[in-house]
């Protein structure tokens, strides 16, 4: 029993290095790529002989990328203020009123985001150009809300099922609304549904690309993953390899750092409890 213990360890130990490695090579590798410059490029190396922060400030430097992070900031923070504001009180009145239709309305929000997005596109162009938002911000918000809004209702919905009762019936008794219920006495305790739904639709709206590139024209109203399709080099017969790791690498860094902060946030939230004493 001993030895199969520890085979069965060096085996699970094995398999998650490997998952790991698998994980990382590819951010791992785009790091080593974006410090190469000229013929560097083309060698196969675990780390650059001569790295060079070249690459880095070219993209600054050649076109508005400062404020193409800023522009898909902007849009996804948005994105989730908006997506998760209505989706609480739309998850309060689907997840605790009681009214003929609730689940068929529920599967109806699921459909809405099952939809491919070139499906919806041509219509929201022209609602988009109605609106006189077409090159704008608010373009991007508006159309991102298709597929965030819809996921934030259904997760925060069966979250707020699994919400005491109790609670709601003793702010009820001391005289408050379902505005304040939702407020005062839910919205504490959504914490962990709160972080995991919008840390995932500020990843799905930073790095939407169909719809920013449809609605965006000029280089200074674009979000990054269109600035970054649309780099190209000296002439049309280069690509500028090095420039776009290092665009990668530039807007990959947030993203796992907002992981890593609402992580511990959900785990604490998760280990607190809803109902002391």
């Amino acid at each position: 029993m001993g030895l199969k213990r520890m085979i069965g360890r060096v085996a699970f130990a094995l398999l998650v290095l490997g998952i790991v490695a698998w994980a990382v090579f590819p951010f791992a590798w785009a790091i080593v790529t974006s410090l190469k410059a000229g013929s560097a490029l083309f060698t196969v190396e675990a780390w650059p002989s001569q790295p060079s922060l070249a690459n880095y400030t070219a993209i600054f430097k050649e076109q508005p990328f400062g404020r193409n992070i800023l522009n898909s900031l902007l849009a996804a923070s948005s994105v989730v203020a908006l997506s998760l504001g209505l989706a609480v009180l739309a998850a309060y009145a689907l997840g605790r009123v009681r009214f003929r239709g609730r689940g068929l309305l529920l599967f109806v929000v699921l459909g809405v985001s099952m939809f491919p997005q070139v499906a919806v596109l041509s219509g929201l162009f022209e609602l988009v150009r109605w609106l006189g938002l077409y090159n704008r911000i608010g373009s991007l918000v508006l159309s991102y809300l298709i597929f965030t809004l819809p996921f934030t209702v259904w997760v925060l919905t069966t979250f707020m099922r699994e919400l005491p009762k109790e609670l709601e019936e003793a702010a009820m008794v001391d005289g408050a609304g379902p505005f304040v219920i939702v407020t005062r006495v839910f919205l504490p305790l959504m914490g962990p549904a709160l972080a995991a739904t919008g840390l995932l639709a500020f990843i799905a709206a930073w790095n939407e690309f169909l719809f920013a590139l449809t609605f965006t024209l000029t280089d200074d109203a674009r979000t990054v993953p269109v600035a970054i399709a649309l780099m190209s080099g000296a002439s049309q017969y280069e690509l500028p390899w090095g420039q776009i790791m290092a665009a990668s690498v530039v807007v990959t860094v947030p993203l796992i750092g907002l992981v890593l902060l609402f992580q511990r946030r959900i785990v604490s939230g998760l280990t607190a409890g809803a109902v002391k004493g």
